[in-house]
């Protein structure tokens, strides 16, 4: 097991941080996460040990208070969390991706102001494009900013809102055709978004006046962490807290983070895969058919070799993927690649370790049937297959252009 998913070229530092990491989540989570997860209890401890370890700094800048370290890193990282239980990194990952979109597009009161209680893990970050109506398509976004004097006012309602409750900082995309005529808003849709940072307090109801979380949407896994509805009503905010400043950008910033997030949705999907083929492996030299233990038989140790050669394949496409971000060069073909394939290879994985368990991986008592529940979310999250083949496909013909 521990030959799988190895990473060349890693510094001392790197080593130790997932040294540390690794250990935490054998100690700390592991043990509780079945148990939480069917309690669909929200993991505060666990969370608690990830601040003390400094993990939601981890890649703000040390001039901010984090660790200043790079995507890598931080994607092995959710990859072992996600090993022990995949709410977690979820928590962590949306708290990432506002991190990143305030480092890279804020501007300097905004970092100044939030970056330094986001690494301390005083403010935790939410993010929100989709809305009820829509899916895929963010241009179709309806929820809408209309300028007030010194103030916008926004209204309408968004979707799939991980950590809505616990968050206290929410980037939200909405319409706003400030500077835009009717036809120009109607004829480039993706120009006349903008992203709102939303101070709010914890919990649910009206977190703020105008701002409403409603409860928790119940779903069949990726429980333990909030997912939330979030409704604007004539809430009103301060035009310093347009993200960046300039209206009309948002699109682009948030697609910046999302294409970071799939690198991060592609290391929880290896994560889950390595941890799916663990039990697989143990499963299968404990339990006995015929006189011997099933791992010597012919069809399983197929299974596992195949299990074993898709977590390979994963880790390596999302360890390019973050590399590649990290030398400054665009990322998305690798990032959409990554993703498609962990989360594909992730399902399959951890149906082949199902399908070892037998009758037993339907029982509640075994942890296989917590993640046979979890997988799915990662076929979603962050652009479903189709989206990732989309990207995919139109950046190989920008790169393989004919020229006859």
């Amino acid at each position: 097991m521990a030959r799988l998913a190895q990473t060349a070229g890693l510094t001392d530092v790197q080593q130790e941080i997932l040294s540390t990491v690794r250990d935490f989540v054998d100690k700390e989570i592991i043990p509780v996460a079945t148990e939480l997860e069917h309690r669909d209890e929200y993991p505060q401890q666990i969370v608690d040990g990830l601040r003390e370890l400094g993990l939601f700094g981890l890649m703000i800048p040390e001039e901010y208070g984090g660790l200043g370290e790079s995507l890598l890193t931080y994607a092995l990282c959710v990859e072992e969390i996600a090993r022990g239980w995949m709410s977690v990194s979820g928590i962590i990952n949306t708290h990432f991706i506002v991190a990143y979109m305030l480092k890279q597009h804020g501007t300097q009161e905004q970092k100044d102001h939030f970056l330094p209680r986001m690494a301390a893990g005083d403010i935790r970050g939410a993010f929100s494009m989709s809305e009820p109506a829509l899916g895929s398509d963010v241009s179709a976004i309806t929820s809408k900013a209309v300028r007030d004097g010194d103030e916008y006012v926004l209204n309408g309602q968004k979707m799939w809102l991980t950590n809505g409750g616990t968050s206290s900082l929410v980037a939200v995309l909405v319409r706003s055709d400030e500077g835009l005529t009717p036809e120009e808003a109607a004829a480039k849709p993706h120009k006349s978004m903008t992203t709102f940072l939303i101070e709010k307090e914890p919990g649910f109801g009206e977190v703020r006046p105008g701002l409403t979380i409603p409860g928790k949407i119940d779903k069949m896994g990726y429980k333990g962490v909030d997912t939330t509805e979030l409704i604007m009503d004539g809430l009103r905010l301060p035009a310093d807290r347009v993200l960046g400043g300039v209206t009309g950008r948002g699109f682009y910033q948030m697609m910046d983070g999302v294409e970071v997030g799939r690198v991060n949705v592609a290391a929880r999907g290896c994560g889950v895969a390595q941890r799916a083929f663990e039990l697989g492996v143990s499963y299968a030299q404990q339990r006995h058919t015929f006189g011997k233990p099933i791992a010597q038989h012919q069809a399983i140790q197929f299974k596992l070799a195949e299990m074993a050669t898709k977590v390979e394949a994963a880790h390596a496409m999302m360890v390019n993927a973050a590399r590649k971000k990290d030398s400054g060069e665009r990322n998305d073909l690798e990032a959409g690649m990554a993703k498609y394939l962990a989360s594909e290879y992730c399902k399959e994985v951890v149906e082949d370790a199902f399908r070892i368990h037998g009758g037993y991986g339907f029982s509640k008592e075994y942890e296989i049937e917590r993640l046979y529940r979890e997988a799915p979310m990662l076929l979603i999250g962050e652009g479903t297959a189709e989206i990732q083949k989309m990207i995919i496909g139109r950046r190989l013909l920008e790169e393989y252009r004919f020229q006859g």
